[in-house]
């Protein structure tokens, strides 16, 4: 059993939110969760909460049946514990104590929680942590009956708050008025004393429909990755963005690109709330996460050891443990290209994180390696991958791979990079395909080369008692690094 992954148990948990009901299984406890089965209901169990007090009698009767289901999926799929995590709705509900019982009837065995708005939030950032592990800014968890939101300073928790403006309440409370909307979440906002007290970087959204409004700007936009985990905009992008959901009339929303028909009634309230939430943090950018509750669940249950790794260099071990043909070659990778690295520290945790995936295309077909070994890291599911560190990765690994520099399928990347960061990707990926041709793959051949940069000269030195010879193959190749760097090559054998 490999070291990153440290069983194959199986758990579950629900999310049981105002507006829809879900059940993720994961198997294993490793630093980026493995998901097995992911299936959302959208049944809006908190509609019409602010005017009768109760859950929707129609889709509580919905729910159970959902829940039912998915008790009996969990079971057969050997989840142990199940939990489910009730929200605002049931929390708020005058007859949510009742459909507690009625859920233990048809979940029987399942852990049911009613989690109160501090710890719903606390669990949301505790999700986004497990991604983003030294987030700072304000977490914002938008559901169908409250807001949660977070301060985060490095990584740490300062301060929690729940408000009643989830997409449903809200719109009720405003009774589907957008201009009362604008005005009760601007109220409900500024009772938050920490909420804008200092300027910040970044606004993390979280929730499902803050995640539709996402997908409507990734195509509205043509942005080459559909993928909403860690897609960030400007903040004027994203006030245009709310400006136009809040405005456009239901008939226009149900033409537009990716919205999905079940929230378009949602749609505006979340607008709204992104809006005034950009107006009342200050934040500069806004990061859209994936990550929330349920991860936040799934984080406490990770020991020590796992949950303390940095998720992208998990996630790069986990491609060499699974693809890799041996687990000390990263590390001889990473000491032989020393003398080239001239970045900061973030690149030198990319550079890390490459030689971890430099043998991720092995088990593909030859003639599709560079393109599949692209692919693959580009959409690799992973928590802690933002946009920029795919597309550096997967440009890489596909050059590695010796893919055509101009090949219309690196498009994505180049598109994600700036121009000087996809020169550095073009060197490392050279690189790494004269470390795999020097060495074979074996870290102790690799360890009997060296590189050295001397003053505009590439030198390899070889020595050439351990076996390693400059055949043809390594001089062009050392001669293709060279030229990635703007250095003349140089060959040594001692």
């Amino acid at each position: 059993m490999d070291s990153h992954i440290t069983t194959r148990i199986r758990t579950g948990v629900v999310d049981l939110g105002s507006n829809s009901v879900r059940l993720v299984v994961y198997e294993g406890l490793s630093r980026n969760p493995h998901v097995i089965f992911n299936e959302k209901a959208v049944l809006g169990l908190g509609r019409g909460l602010h005017t009768t007090g109760e859950l929707n009698e129609a889709a509580a009767a919905q729910a159970l049946t959902v829940l039912g289901r998915y008790h009996a999926l969990a079971r057969g799929m050997g989840a142990e514990p199940l939990e489910v995590m009730a929200t605002a709705a049931v929390r708020d509900a005058s007859n949510g104590a009742q459909f507690l019982e009625e859920m233990a009837r048809v979940m029987p065995g399942a852990r049911l929680n009613v989690l109160t708005g501090e710890e719903e939030a606390r669990l949301s950032a505790e999700g986004l942590l497990l991604g983003v592990p030294m987030a700072d800014g304000v977490l914002g968890d938008l559901g169908g009956g409250s807001l949660e939101l977070v301060r985060l300073s490095q990584g740490r928790i300062t301060d929690t708050a729940s408000l009643p403006i989830g997409t449903i309440r809200l719109g009720e409370r405003a009774e589907g008025d957008a201009t009362r909307a604008r005005a009760i979440a601007e109220a409900e906002l500024k009772s938050v004393p920490w909420l804008g007290a200092t300027p910040l970087k970044d606004l993390f959204l979280v929730g499902g429909t803050f995640r539709a409004l996402a997908r409507i700007h990734i195509v509205q936009t043509g942005y080459p990755l559909n993928i909403v985990h860690h897609y960030a905009i400007r903040r004027e992008e994203a006030r245009d963005l709310a400006g136009v959901i809040m405005n456009a009339p239901r008939k226009s929303l149900e033409r537009m690109p990716a919205a999905p028909s079940k929230r378009l009634a949602d749609l505006p309230f979340a607008a709204v709330v992104m809006r005034r939430l950009l107006r009342a943090s200050g934040a500069a950018r806004v990061v859209f996460s994936a990550n929330g509750l349920r991860e936040g669940w799934y984080a406490q249950r990770l020991p020590p050891r796992e949950r303390d790794e940095d998720p992208l260099l998990a996630a790069a071990r986990e491609i060499a443990q699974r693809n890799g043909r041996d687990m000390g070659l990263p590390p001889a990778l990473l000491r032989w290209l020393e003398p080239l690295a001239e970045e900061g520290e973030a690149d030198s945790a990319l550079r890390a994180a490459a030689c971890w995936i430099s043998d991720s295309g092995s088990r593909d077909h030859p003639e599709y390696r560079a393109e599949q070994a692209f692919l693959r890291l580009l959409r690799l599911h992973g928590v802690g991958l933002d946009h920029h560190a795919r597309a550096y990765l997967a440009l890489v690994a596909a050059l590695r791979y010796e893919a055509d520099p101009l090949a219309p399928f690196l498009a994505p990347a180049r598109l994600l990079l700036s121009a000087a960061t996809t020169r550095r990707a073009e060197a490392l990926g050279a690189a790494l395909r004269l470390g795999y041709t020097l060495s074979g793959g074996v870290p102790s051949l690799l360890e009997a080369t060296r590189l050295e940069r001397r003053g505009q000269r590439l030198v390899l030195r070889l020595d050439q008692g351990a076996g390693v010879f400059a055949g043809e193959s390594v001089l062009r190749r050392l001669d293709a690094l060279a030229v990635a760097l703007g250095l003349e090559a140089s060959l040594e054998v001692e």
